[in-house]
């Protein structure tokens, strides 16, 4: 096995694991019109998901939602999308 996919391999290990055990790096960006919160991740690390955090923004955007916080969180959501009628709020 070359080093490359030894690497590759190992880090979706790592970040499964870290997945598993809640430690995981995630993306949290919360949106008005729609609201909504979209998790984006896993990631083994909060450099890794700072990284690929300006191109979630873009895509949200790009949809024309209004983007009203973005933080990095260490643990496992239970949906990608939650939508505003599952936070209990009116869209």
């Amino acid at each position: 096995m070359n080093t490359k996919k030894f690497l590759d391999n190992f880090e979706d290990i790592s970040t499964s694991l870290l997945e598993q055990l809640k430690l995981a790096c995630w993306v949290e960006i919360v949106t008005d019109k729609p609201h909504c919160i979209y998790y984006f991740g896993p990631f083994a690390c909060a450099s890794e998901a700072q990284k690929a955090q300006p191109g979630y923004v873009e895509d949200l955007e790009q949809e024309q939602a209004q983007i009203t916080s973005i933080k990095l969180k260490r643990y496992q959501p239970k949906e990608l999308t939650v939508f505003a009628d599952e936070l209990g709020l009116q869209a």
